[in-house]
């Protein structure tokens, strides 16, 4: 069974990426963001234009994908066990 730390831990490191690529896309949509794009864009290039409900709504998306991510980093620290005081 795996460990709930360990598995906290893959969780917020998906929240970090998805900020990452949130806030990389939005620059992207904005600006030229040449660092890492084929990881950090891949939103932004790769799902973005392929759902209709985002047409016209390319920059809320991106950023709405960093809120995501935010929202996963905090709630599973909130989550992280406390030592005694």
């Amino acid at each position: 069974m795996p460990n709930v730390t360990s598995m906290r831990k893959v969780i917020q490191a998906v929240g970090v990426l998805s900020v990452l690529i949130g806030v990389s896309g939005a620059i992207d949509h904005l600006w030229y963001q040449p660092f890492l794009g084929i990881i950090l864009n891949s939103f932004n290039r790769l799902v973005v234009p392929h759902v209709t409900a985002f047409e016209g709504y390319e920059l809320v998306a991106n950023l709405a994908l960093a809120a995501v991510g935010a929202s996963l980093v905090l709630a599973m620290e909130v989550m992280r066990p406390r030592g005694r005081v």
